[in-house]
């Protein structure tokens, strides 16, 4: 009897062979088709566990299945170690950041391994080694030449916790994304990329991404938040400054009763009265204190004070009051606000709220009986937000609104009032971080000289070893005199460093391109050899980095395209997002003590069944509940297979089969091979790795049934063969043992991805839908060739379809071949 199924004894054999042999390690010279293969490098901040598994196995799926389709293709693998993640950490455990990353990625390349899973580790980039991040502050002062890098001072976003900086990005339902911490408002002289210089085209290339998931696309653009309409200004009474809207509503200017202000625009402290002065200053404090998601939200009641003052309406003379409101975003548009209470359902409430005048200048249009009936109704009918005409505006009345929208902003372009403007809820790329762990920013000041680029020669700046990092809300690089102090590279004198380090969203907005050349000392990448590879063919991750990361890198990209240094404007053709694996109702999470470790699991069941069971749980794109059932199903099917495939089996004796000459049972087997080929093929290039898992188990079973009623035949050693062919992506360790032990050459991940026989591979039979009069009735099992005249014939012998008649006239038969037939009486 077999020894039975131990991945224990077969899974560290050949993963050790797999990396002596570099299994797969590749160059430019091949010439075989290539293909990038790229999943999303980890933070090295501790031990990986199954929940972490699901996105490096489908990585490893592609680039195996892609090797074996005869690409010659890149899966490389590296580690975004810079940022604060890798440094909470580091805090947790007492240790220096270096020495615990280093730690940590030794330990995850020992779990990578442990499970089967092959990268070309040649090609491994670390972002917090110098021989990287010199590259990242070239790559800064390469943004900085070209006007896109610069320094002002702004309102941050602040988290208490973390004692640092975050992008607008990394601010998520008003908490800190890393720790969750309250977000607040801090100002402070920051780093900035200009991001916002490509926002149209950020927003149009999306159309160029064809192979991302609509709901990621979707996200970009409304984060991106393209709005069209028109600059508005409005006089401010006894002064000759003037207050600039935006508005994407000019039909409704006629209409506005009040002016609103951020709690933070500049004209709010020279507008304030004095006999005002106090109640501001405490309300723009207290805003100051709420996050942005707060401020906006639609739960809470709108709020502001009045500032005394009033503006000109330009347009018709009117003095309207100037608030201040917390609802209103210094970030977004001008800080500025025009209230029109009779159009906007936010104005309304504000107006109704504090008695401030409602002024109607949108109503139905005389023939809209129905816009009339339903105002009438309605609980405000003082508040009209539906399309109409203009009333009350002065030479404009009569006019549709729609045509309204475009003849004021001529008019306000022809006066000097405003102009046509396009904005974007996209704010710029703050980068700075008063953090210790991150690539130090290439900047010196100098008192004579003035803000100074490090020059090229001169870099990396280095991070120095020795530094109390604990985060006290300042760079703990300010409290390293040997580190601050340096001389000018423009006069030779005494300057200052910079002190902040970058975002780590900046090192892994670029090391896609590292991978392509990773040991080169004299620039980022070879121009040649981004050229072949880019760009990812393939790029698979979490959804939840839909816009942070991979809006960041799309924006590098187009930058270094503009630069002439990469070949493509997007970094990524296709992009798969996997769902997350939760156990006991919640995401894996050490913190809530409900994952699976790595260790554990290949010790108890091997790496192949945890592949297998992550791969086979629900479709990949979908959440799925951990299953400890479901882990040994998976164990018994590779059970089965082992017990299956032995020694009686050769994969490589064996003749061409002629299908025409067998008999039913072997044809039977013979068409179940290739229409699993095919099932398997298409299940792959579609990210259906389930039902693709699915399709092998019932190959599985059928060959099962064969063996045990025919034994070993040459149908059964063809099926054999194209099993494990297909399983090798999969479950790649008993695939190739069991390649070896049926006779198999060389490894079976370097054999060609089986190809089916369209005729083999075709259906034989369909199911037809019966329909008496459009109703259906009954299905009918048929050969698929057969003709429109007999299935009409077995329709009507049908007893429900024969019983629907009841003896009444057919009037006509439609029959759609292959689908259906309709009885018509």
């Amino acid at each position: 009897m077999r020894e039975r199924y131990n991945p224990q004894e077969i899974e560290p054999k050949w993963q050790a062979r797999w990396a002596d042999a570099k299994l797969y390690h590749v160059t430019e010279s091949s010439h075989k088709p290539h293909f990038y293969s790229l999943v999303m490098f980890p933070y090295p901040s501790g031990d990986l566990h199954m929940g972490h598994m699901r996105n490096y196995a489908i990585g490893d799926l592609v680039a195996r299945y892609k090797t074996m389709q005869g690409f010659n293709v890149l899966n490389p693998m590296g580690w975004d170690a810079f940022g604060l993640p890798a440094e909470n950490a580091a805090i947790k455990v007492g240790v220096h950041p270096a020495i615990n990353t280093y730690k940590n990625i030794s330990r995850m390349k020992e779990q990578f391994y442990k499970m089967g899973i092959c990268y070309d580790w040649d090609r491994e980039v670390t972002s917090c080694d110098p021989s990287y991040y010199k590259w990242t502050q070239w790559l800064f002062a390469l943004f900085y030449k070209m006007g896109l890098a610069y320094k002002k001072k702004a309102p941050a976003n602040w988290c208490p916790s973390c004692a640092t900086v975050l992008a607008n990005e990394q601010v998520v339902d008003g908490a800190c994304e890393r720790c969750g911490t309250t977000v607040t408002k801090k100002d402070l002289e920051q780093w900035f990329f200009r991001i916002t210089a490509y926002a149209d085209r950020l927003l149009k290339d999306l159309d160029l991404l064809g192979g991302w998931p609509e709901r990621v696309r979707t996200m970009q653009r409304n984060w991106i938040g393209r709005s069209e309409g028109c600059e508005a200004e409005f006089g401010i009474e006894g002064s000759d400054e003037r207050i600039r809207v935006f508005t994407t509503r000019p039909d409704t200017l006629y209409g506005v009763t009040f002016m609103v202000l951020a709690p933070e625009h500049p004209l709010v402290e020279k507008l304030t009265t004095p006999d005002h002065r106090v109640e501001v200053k405490a309300y723009a404090e207290q805003a100051r204190r709420q996050s942005e998601v707060e401020r906006l939200s639609a739960e809470l009641d709108k709020t502001g004070v009045f500032t005394g003052s009033y503006a000109i309406n330009l347009l018709n003379g009117k003095k309207v009051p100037i608030w201040v409101a917390d609802y209103v975003l210094m970030g977004y548009g001008t800080g500025a606000v025009m209230g029109v209470p009779a159009h906007d359902e936010r104005d309304h409430a504000f107006a109704h709220k504090y008695g401030i005048p409602i002024i109607t200048v949108i109503e139905p249009k005389p023939d809209d009986a129905q816009g009339k009936e339903r105002l009438a109704a309605s609980e405000h009918p003082d508040l009209y937000i539906d399309p109409g005409v203009m009333v009350n505006s002065g030479t404009f009345t009569g006019t549709g609104n729609i045509e309204g929208k475009q003849a004021i902003c001529d008019y306000l372009e022809q006066k000097g009032f405003g102009a046509k403007t396009v904005v974007y809820r996209l704010r710029d790329w703050l980068i700075s971080r008063q953090r210790y762990w991150g690539a130090p920013i290439p900047i010196v000041y100098c008192d004579k000289c003035g803000t100074q680029l490090v020059p090229d020669d001169q870099l990396p700046v280095l991070l120095p070893p020795n530094v109390d990092f604990r985060p006290t809300g300042e760079s703990p690089l300010t409290r390293v005199p040997e580190f601050v102090n340096t001389t000018c590279p423009q006069c030779g004198g005494p300057a200052r460093r910079e002190t902040d380090t970058m975002d780590t969203f900046v090192c892994s907005s670029w090391y896609y391109f590292r991978y392509a050349d990773p040991h080169n000392s004299e620039e980022p990448f070879s121009k040649d050899k981004v050229d072949y590879w880019e760009p990812v063919d393939q790029y698979t991750g979490g959804v939840e980095h839909a816009i942070l990361h991979l809006m960041y890198s799309r924006f590098f990209t187009k930058v270094l395209y503009d630069a002439g240094l990469v070949p493509n404007v997007e970094p990524f053709t296709r992009l798969f997002t996997q769902g997350m694996i939760y156990k006991d109702g919640a995401k894996m999470s050490k913190s809530k003590g409900n994952v699976v470790p790595v260790d554990d699991m290949v010790g108890s069941h091997g790496a192949d069944t945890a592949r297998l069971f992550i791969l086979f749980v629900s479709p990949p794109e979908m959440d799925a509940e951990w299953s400890d059932q479901g882990v040994e199903g998976s164990y018994r099917f590779l059970g089965r297979v082992w017990r299956m495939i032995d020694e009686r089996v050769h994969v490589d004796a064996s003749a061409p089969i002629d299908s025409e000459s067998l008999d039913e049972e072997d044809r039977d087997l013979l068409r179940m091979v290739h229409k699993t080929i095919r099932r398997v093929t298409d299940d792959i290039e579609r990210f259906h790795l389930n039902t693709g898992v699915s399709a092998i188990m019932e190959l599985t079973n059928a060959m099962t049934a064969y063996v045990e009623a025919h034994g070993v035949t040459p149908v059964f050693n063809e099926a054999a063969e194209n099993l494990l062919l297909l399983l090798a992506p999969f479950a790649p360790h008993i695939a190739e043992e069991l390649w070896h032990t049926a006779g198999g050459q060389d490894s079976v991940h370097k054999q060609s991805w089986p190809a089916y026989s369209e005729s083999l591979a075709a259906e034989e039979q369909v199911t037809i839908v019966l329909q008496v009069n459009g109703k259906v009735k009954d299905r009918l099992t048929v050969p698929v060739d057969i003709s429109e005249e007999e299935a009409k014939k077995l329709a009507l012998e049908n007893n429900r379809v024969k019983s629907s008649l009841d003896g009444r006239q057919v009037r006509r038969i439609v029959y759609v071949p292959q689908r259906l037939i309709n009885v018509v009486i």
